[in-house]
């Protein structure tokens, strides 16, 4: 009877091996599927994230900006030697400020007038000082017209022309 328990104990031992390497192989192709899965899910997550955020929160387009030109402004510099001529395009939040300004136009020229009239046509070759110039102008234009009146939205001031000569 020894050899009919011998039997069936090779027989285990030898399927016990073979589930062993099965269980490994079985383990890696298991963990290899659910890393696939795992990262599809979360690249899956990542791109449709950006489309839910938009969607709830109802973002707009951005707008166009709002660009209004004025007329050439051609004025003697301090010295009385240079002259500064120059076209000045200011940039507003929408349409209805740019109406705003058409309005004003008079006082607009006058104000521009006065501050470039009192500038150096040495300086204003200065990269600075066209800056500075800038900032000064914006402060000018987003001042309410009237006593009581409401500030400008004016968001920049871009120089289409300068020349001083």
């Amino acid at each position: 009877m020894a050899k009919p328990a011998a039997k069936p104990a090779e027989v285990e031992e030898t399927e016990a091996v073979p589930v062993k390497k099965s269980n490994k192989k079985l383990f890696i192709i298991v963990a290899a599927v659910l890393l696939l899965l795992g990262g599809g899910g979360a690249a899956a997550w990542f791109m449709t994230q950006g489309s839910h955020e938009s969607k709830g929160a109802h973002v707009e387009p951005a707008k166009p900006p709002v660009f209004l030109p004025l007329e050439t402004f051609t004025v003697n510099l301090q010295g009385g030697e240079s002259y500064l001529q120059t076209d000045i395009t200011l940039q507003v939040a929408e349409e209805a400020d740019a109406e705003a300004i058409k309005l004003q136009m008079p006082r607009v020229r006058s104000r521009l007038l006065t501050l470039l009239s009192s500038q150096n046509a040495e300086s204003l070759g200065d990269p600075e000082t066209k800056k500075k110039l800038v900032q000064d102008i914006l402060v000018l234009m987003r001042q309410p017209f009237d006593p009581n009146g409401k500030p400008q939205h004016v968001s920049d001031v871009l120089f289409t022309s300068f020349v001083i000569q």
